[in-house]
């Protein structure tokens, strides 16, 4: 038997306008300049740059007013008069949520020649029959962009079969690749690390800490990777001074040749700071990035447009349908000028909050005067939600006598120290790094030694967690950081 229920349901939607300035929030400088140049090309009815007046008299007192201080309002004219009861504009019947934010864009690729093009051109200096040409331009196809064959030859083999309907042997595959890692750059078509590594030290003139830098990397390549010098040196019957001079050699190598190639293809994104602050008589002082601030007004043209349909008697389709079409571009742009003061008011806001809440950091530079603070603290400080803030620091940058630097840098997590104070780890992570700098390289400190030290400069920390922010910081244990 069915059963009817009556559940109540409490629930808050953002409108179109809220997630457009939430989207426009989350933009950074670059970004916004992009989304502002799109907004002005599809609305007729927002212009930038300062209005000009008629005549020198003739001035606005904002963005919207007309003369004789006369204010056209999309809102003072009727549009029923103009529409039948049976006649209802789409603009109402739609949620109109989509952003064109939401648009799939189009990748930019940089121009030139790419990396696999780039190695077929050189096979065209060495004579090959059809069927090699076929499978060293299938070998050259399997090839990444860090330079290596990822797949074993068996399966190359299978491919070829499959696809290109030829059938060869494992020995002609081997035979045609080892002229394929004779191209440039040395070291590329390898299968493995060691591979790369061994074909660029042969490219190179033999001398005995060369030869045996090859033989580490054929024979020892796990205890080499392990760093276990003192086994090499009795392995190879070697002196310290050639095992270091040896393991130079392999340092100097690229473990990824193929991004000596595709890194040159790459579009380098330049990183436009979104605020700035400064030190002026020993007081900070902020400001918002200028592209941040542009000027916008409603097209004097649509306002006049607007008033003059407002005074006319024709009630005609194509006047209605042109009345609609003014009050949607003036809505739009109305809205987009009170988002974009919003933004600007946003932003400032909360990067004044974390000025004022980093300030002895701000004035000093040196981090470990960085206090704990999170996303709610900021929040709270200025009365807005944490998404908000989020918003601000996770992608704008902010210039400062030390450096530009992404926001979200400044947050951290507290920790208390042993006189009980809250801490940044960021503080404890600057300190980490400092001692494992310091450290003797012979013998690097293992992450229970880093532990005790923090312990002793007042920083109780478990093993676990010095292993966490070591990690974080991007350093590898101790037994990878020993040094000849």
């Amino acid at each position: 038997m069915l059963k009817q229920h009556l559940q109540f349901k409490l629930s808050q939607k953002l409108s179109p306008q809220q997630i457009q300035l939430m989207k426009l929030i989350q933009l950074p400088t670059q970004a916004f300049e992009q989304r502002l140049k799109q907004e002005l090309e599809e609305n007729p009815a927002l212009e930038s740059g300062k209005e000009e007046s008629e005549s020198p008299d003739d001035e606005f007192e904002d963005d919207y007013e007309l003369e004789d201080s006369e204010t056209i309002e999309a809102e003072d004219i009727n549009i029923d008069d103009y529409l039948s009861d049976d006649e209802i504009p789409d603009y109402r019947t739609q949620a109109n949520n989509y952003s064109s934010d939401d648009e799939e864009k189009s990748v930019p690729y940089a121009a030139g020649t790419s990396f696999n093009q780039y190695l077929l051109n050189q096979m065209n200096t060495v004579y090959l029959n059809d069927e090699e040409w076929a499978i060293a331009e299938f070998l050259v196809g399997s090839i990444d962009e860090s330079g290596y064959i990822r797949r074993p030859i068996t399966d190359i083999l299978d491919d070829l079969a499959f696809t290109q309907n030829i059938y060869t042997e494992e020995k002609i595959i081997m035979h045609i690749l080892s002229i394929v890692q004779t191209l440039d750059p040395p070291g590329v078509g390898a299968r493995s690390l060691e591979e790369s590594l061994v074909i660029q030290l042969e490219r190179k003139g033999l001398t005995s800490s060369i030869e045996l830098a090859i033989q580490i990397l054929k024979k020892s390549f796990d205890q080499f990777s392990k760093k276990h010098y003192q086994k090499l040196i009795q392995k190879y019957n070697v002196t310290e001074a050639e095992l270091k001079e040896a393991i130079s050699e392999i340092e100097k190598l690229n473990p990824k040749p193929g991004g000596s190639y595709s890194g040159n293809n790459r579009i380098v994104e330049h990183v436009v700071p979104d605020f700035s602050i400064r030190i002026v008589e020993g007081e900070l002082e902020l400001s918002l990035n200028g592209r941040n601030a542009p000027e916008l007004h409603v097209s004097r043209e649509y306002n006049n447009m607007l008033k003059g349909y407002k005074e006319s008697h024709d009630k005609s389709k194509s006047q209605k349908d042109t009345v609609m079409f003014i009050k949607q571009k003036l809505d739009a742009a109305k809205w987009f000028i009170d988002a974009i003061r919003q933004r600007q008011q946003t932003l400032f806001i909360t990067m004044n909050s974390i000025m004022q809440y980093q300030k002895e950091y701000f004035l000093s530079g040196d981090e470990r005067n960085l206090r704990p603070m999170i996303l709610k603290d900021i929040a709270d400080e200025i009365k807005m939600d944490v998404s908000t803030v989020s918003r601000v620091a996770n992608s704008k940058y902010v210039d400062t006598p030390y450096g530009t630097k992404l926001i979200k840098q400044y947050f951290s997590e507290s920790m208390k120290n042993e006189q009980g104070e809250d801490v940044s780890t960021k503080e404890i992570k600057k300190i980490l790094e400092t001692v494992i700098k310091d450290e003797v390289k012979r013998k690097p400190l293992t992450d229970d030694r880093l532990a005790a030290i923090l312990k002793e400069k007042g920083y109780p920390i478990a093993r676990r967690t010095v292993a966490k922010y070591r990690e974080q910081l991007g350093i590898p244990v101790a037994r990878l950081r020993k040094e000849i």
